[in-house]
């Protein structure tokens, strides 16, 4: 597999306790947008098994990359002190999250950098899971586990309990190279499109390399963004230290400031 180099600056279910309560849109009280300290992060991007499937996820009105390219995100975070909203009403506490959905075309956060459309988000924390069902990201329970083995990263989503995903890759951080930029993911809030803004500054590994891929469950709806094998994996990085905005800006799509 190939390794992949740095850029130094660009970079490219089950519902929470609130809504099954009181059957309405939870509300968490914290107002975006939250900061995130000193993550750990895995980041990858690649080419599906299936690309009519991943495309045919992504709803009218956005145009999926043409590969139909698959992103996935692996990151914990360990303590609660990480989050500007430590001890708040809502706080998000030390959480794991993965989450993945398709590229998308002509909305890119900056040069190289497509936009991107959630089609899935599986958070171990229900007050995060709140609040990003508020802005339109279809959360759910879930939690992902962190495990080195040497300079090995196995990195596993579990739903329910059970793996669904796992990916390994070798990740050696020596002084780390420092990147800088903007991520852009679009949601549906009351059928209207949102455009959030993501802005890190993160660390990340100056080796890096993907040895694997694998989804655990074909019958788990995750399974069509599998993949295709062998592995053709567009991006990635992994990060022992990222900060980032949640989300930043964010508007109707194609209106000004944000959303454009």
């Amino acid at each position: 597999m190939d390794r992949f180099s740095v850029p130094q600056v660009y970079f490219r279910q089950q519902t929470s306790k609130a809504a099954e309560e009181d059957g309405k849109m939870p509300s968490n009280p914290l107002v975006a947008p939250q900061l995130i300290a000193n993550a750990r992060m895995l980041y990858l991007d690649w080419v599906p098994e299936d690309p009519a499937a991943t495309r045919s996820l992504v709803p009218e009105g956005l145009k999926p990359e043409a590969r139909g390219c698959v992103y996935l995100n692996q990151y914990i975070v360990d303590d609660p002190a990480q989050t500007s909203n430590g001890g708040l009403p809502g706080s998000f506490g030390a959480y794991s999250l993965t989450y993945l959905g398709v590229d998308l075309e002509g909305l890119d956060a900056q040069p190289g950098t497509p936009g991107r459309w959630w089609t899935h988000y599986f958070n171990s924390s229900p007050d995060m899971i709140d609040y990003a069902l508020q802005r339109g990201v279809p959360a759910a329970a879930g939690e992902t586990v962190f495990e080195w083995k040497g300079d090995e990263l196995i990195a596993t989503t579990l739903v329910g309990g059970k793996p669904v995903i796992r990916t390994s890759s070798t990740a050696r951080v020596g002084a780390g190279a420092h990147a800088n930029g903007q991520l852009r993911y679009v949601t549906r809030v009351d059928g209207v499109l949102v455009s959030g803004r993501y802005p890190f500054v993160m660390k990340a590994a100056v080796d890096f390399k993907v040895n694997a891929i694998e989804f655990l469950d074909k019958s788990h709806p995750v399974y069509a963004l599998r993949p295709k094998q062998p592995l053709d994996v567009t991006f990635g990085f992994y990060s022992p230290d990222i900060t980032f905005c949640y989300p930043g800006g964010e508007g109707p799509l194609n209106t000004k400031p944000h959303g454009v």
